[in-house]
């Protein structure tokens, strides 16, 4: 998937729907033709020098502008949504027909076919393999017995694969002989048997194998050919005594496979010039003579699907680029010989342990009775929908107020245009958000695209994060407000922080710690962006009234939500949402508890300001007594059901690890809230149109402090010796890297009189961007990539993207639509509905629980 390293090439997807406002009459094509330009006789050098200058601007500013209003014109978001959905039917038929005609089944492409990302890192066809630990490999192979069988080069694939188990395991100069290997600790037996021609001695013993199964191995990895080669000088007679051979033993082999593991090592090539000269005779010609044998022979009996012999041909695509690198030109060096045999692991394990990132060689899981639940919701809205359209419903409900910006606090424009609600609107929402879910799962639930795994270089990283911020640059429109923070400049904040953290997903950047210190202050943005939205409302309007809070928590969770039961995944995997959804609570405590404080009563007394920060204060002692309390805060939150919504994988941690780690990033966003607000009310601060935030002097000391502040905060980064140390001081040191950014950003009156409308686009849809990213665009819940368009890194990236964003932003209107009808500014009616959500919730809290306890008696 990262072929070439051109996987990670990001395409402006959709333009912002704003129309671009017409050109001035003076600008027209028509008048350029009629311009003053270049030709005047009576000008001067320099005003002729002038005029073409000037005129060479005017022409590329017009062309800047017509190509913008182009781009919007002809392609606009509904248009794109219309071109994804035809893309998704598409693809699907083709992956469908694939897999039915082609052959479908991911162990075969494991063991087949792949490729190198860089120089060791093996990318099988279509599918992602785990990288085992020697802990899971004894899980696995716990009371099972695998046999090599072979020569000298399944000797060697051998003793790699037992060092999966235990590192400290390695050739011992034994040649010739069985070699044995047991974990007692893990009733685990590996052996070598030696046998190193197909002849009438491994007949024997594979009979034996089979007529006392007591002795018989769990697994059999077998192959051998030069040998036979070697011996015999390469002659034809020994290629078809070796058929003859081979016809004689596959009986036996396929008997074996009925209820075990069969495994054929295809022979791998030989560097022919590094040979000694009484291997000559093992030439490529001769081995592929030999593979050709093997490949005709076995598996002859149609009839017995089941007893099936599997062929390892991947090990000589792996060969094939590191054989030259071989010591005597016919065994593998070792990076190849462990390429083999974690392959080999994948096709024992992943159908055993089944982890997340190993999807080759995994059966499809049957759907929890929660899944079900779902699709009966969704087919049940579709139904209903068609019956009040065939009906002609369309009387519309009466206006909604427009539902708030989860992050800013602020009223959120619609994505489109705002049109009353009839009442067929609610089910015609569901089902469309049942047919984007069914997307989803047959992205990452089903076997139906393909996945690979992430590599990471610095140009899958850094190319395209140039490239989105040339195309940002592009968008950069005149702002309607020039305030600090305005609307349009918090959504252009959002959006570019978002795709970033997008960019730096699929390119796997995390393994780079600069990179991964950077990405951590963008998420502490984010939250800081919710504190200081947040607070700014409730000191503002005091508002803190059922409804709002509902919609906030509505707007927040209700993707989440579904995909925690479409997708069966606790609430926490979606971490991002958990830690808002806390945090958007925590604020709303903080300012609702007496004495509810907002700006207009501590206009009438200074006191107040004292009392609102007495309360930020009590917020801050909060957050260090639980941050030094692990204890008792893992107590608290493994408590049922409060469980239910924080744990991941049985363990409160992860919950813990990511509160922790911006703890102070909100209590940042109220303070600076507070303190703007302040300064506002008491004209501080210069916000017109052109003029710096404060005096020249304080401005330029500002911007140089932050400027250093940035820089300091690279170098340090970028001396990180590991994750675990930077992710101590972060907390601490976040807030004045957002703070620097804020101050940049501002200060200059130019700076903040300008934004990009192509950021600010993204950011309207930067909470559905990020979770829809870990199933539709990401694969594997987040460890691989999904491979839409196999073979073409490149195009696949740009199509994935393109139905990625579309769906996004339709969640995105769906959420709003459903918002409105779900959450009633009726108190009584409000209050009716939530107690119905809390039964709902109840019941679906028991139900997990139940089939929770089914499962875990059933092991």
């Amino acid at each position: 998937m990262m072929e070439d390293e051109k996987h990670m090439q990001v395409v402006a997807v959709a333009a912002p729907e704003k129309p671009e406002p017409a050109m001035p009459h003076a600008t027209t094509v028509a008048e350029f033709g009629d311009a003053p330009v270049c030709s005047a006789p009576y000008h001067s050098a320099a005003s002729h020098l002038s005029a073409c200058c000037h005129g060479g601007a005017k022409m590329a500013f017009l062309a800047y502008s017509l190509g913008k209003r182009e781009i919007n014109q002809y392609f606009s978001i509904k248009n794109a949504k219309l071109l994804s959905v035809a893309a998704v039917i598409l693809l699907t038929l083709f992956h469908t027909v694939s897999r039915y005609y082609g052959g479908g089944d991911t162990c075969e492409w494991l063991l087949s076919s792949g490729r190198y990302l860089g120089e060791t890192v093996w990318q099988p066809y279509g599918c992602m393999m785990h990288k085992y630990k020697n802990t899971e490999a004894k899980t696995c192979l716990a009371e099972k017995r695998v046999a090599f069988v072979g020569d000298s080069r399944i000797r060697q694939l051998f003793y790699s694969y037992i060092q999966i188990i235990d590192a400290a395991q390695s050739a011992d100069g034994r040649k010739h002989e069985n070699i044995l290997f047991e974990d007692r600790s893990a009733s685990v037996n590996v052996d070598f048997l030696w046998y190193a021609e197909v002849n009438n001695s491994l007949k024997e013993r594979l009979i034996s194998w089979r007529k006392d199964p007591s002795i018989k191995p769990d697994v059999i990895i077998i192959g051998a050919a030069t040998w036979s080669i070697k011996l015999h000088g390469g002659s034809s007679e020994a290629l078809q005594q070796y058929r003859a051979n081979l016809t004689a033993i596959s009986l036996p082999l396929e008997q074996l496979a009925e209820d075990g593991e069969v495994y054929w090592v295809l022979q791998d090539p030989v560097h022919e010039e590094g040979l000694s000269d009484n291997r000559k005779m093992i030439t490529n010609e001769q081995l592929e003579l030999y593979n050709k044998v093997v490949l005709s022979t076995l598996n002859s009996n149609k009839k017995n699907s089941k007893a099936r012999v599997r062929f390892l041909g991947a090990l000589r695509q792996a060969a094939m680029e590191a054989i030259a690198q071989s010591a005597d030109g016919l065994h593998l060096p070792e990076s190849t010989r462990n390429v083999a045999a974690m392959v080999l692991m994948n096709a024992v394990c992943n159908k055993v342990l089944r982890p997340t990132d190993g999807s080759c060689c995994q059966s499809l899981p049957a759907p929890s009775l929660l899944q079900k639940l779902m699709a009966c919701v969704f087919l049940g809205s579709a139904l209903v929908f068609l019956v009040l359209h065939a009906l002609g419903h369309n009387r519309p409900w009466k206006s909604r107020p427009t539902p708030p910006d989860v992050e800013s606090g602020e009223e959120k424009k619609p994505a489109t245009a705002a049109s009353p609600l009839n009442h067929k609107a609610p089910f015609q929402a569901l089902s469309k958000m049942g047919l984007i879910m069914v997307y989803f799962y047959l992205c990452d639930r089903a076997n139906v695209f393909m996945k690979e795994q992430k590599f990471y270089t610095h140009s899958t990283f850094f190319i395209p994060l140039i490239y989105m911020f040339v195309l940002g640059i592009f968008y950069s429109e005149n702002s309607k407000e020039t305030k600090l923070l305005n609307r349009e400049q918090t959504d252009e904040w959002k959006g570019w922080m978002q795709l970033v953290i997008l960019i730096y997903h699929i390119s796997g950047a995390s393994v780079f710690i600069p990179v991964y210190m950077h990405v951590r202050v963008l998420v502490a943005a984010y939250l800081f962006q919710t504190g200081y939205g947040h607070f700014s409302f409730f000191w503002l309007k005091g508002d803190f009234g059922l409804y709002r809070v509902c919609q906030v928590l509505f707007r927040l969770n209700f993707l989440v939500v579904v995909l925690c039961l479409v997708m069966d995944r606790p609430y926490q995997f979606y971490y991002f949402v958990p830690l808002v959804t806390f945090w958007f609570v925590v604020i709303y405590a903080t300012m609702a508890m007496w004495p509810q404080i907002r700006q207009k009563k501590a206009n009438g007394s200074g006191m107040w300001h004292v009392g609102i920060l007495g309360k930020l204060l009590g917020l801050l002692l909060f957050i260090c007594f639980f941050a030094y309390s692990q204890g008792l805060f893992e107590n608290i939150f493994s408590v049922w059901p409060i469980s239910k919504l924080f744990e991941l994988n049985g363990s409160i941690h992860e919950w813990w690890f990511r509160w922790k780690l911006d703890r102070f990033a909100i209590i940042h966003g109220m303070l600076f809230a507070f303190v703007y607000l302040v300064l506002q009310k008491c004209q501080g601060l210069s916000e017109e149109k052109g003029e710096p935030l404060f005096s020249t002097r304080i401005s330029n000391i500002l911007l140089l402090i932050s400027v250093v502040s940035f820089m300091t905060y690279s170098i340090w980064a970028s001396s990180c010796k590991n994750k675990t140390e930077c992710n101590e001081l972060h907390p601490y040191i976040s807030g004045l890297q957002i703070l620097a950014f804020i101050l940049i950003r501002n200060i200059p009156g130019y700076s903040r009189s300008l934004y990009s409308s192509f950021f600010a686009w993204f950011g309207k849809i930067s909470l559905e961007l990020f979770i829809c990213q870990y199933h539709i665009w990401l694969a594997a819940d987040t460890k691989g990539i999904l491979v839409l368009i196999p073979g073409n890194p490149l195009l696949n990236i740009i199509i994935s993207t393109f139905i990625f964003v579309c769906v996004a932003h339709e969640i995105s209107v769906i959420t709003n639509d459903l918002a409105q009808v779900a959450i009633p500014k009726d108190g009584g009616a409000l209050l009716r509905r939530l107690l119905v959500a809390g039964v709902f919730t109840l019941g679906l809290l028991l139900v997990s629980r139940s089939a929770e306890g089914i499962q875990g008696g059933g092991h």
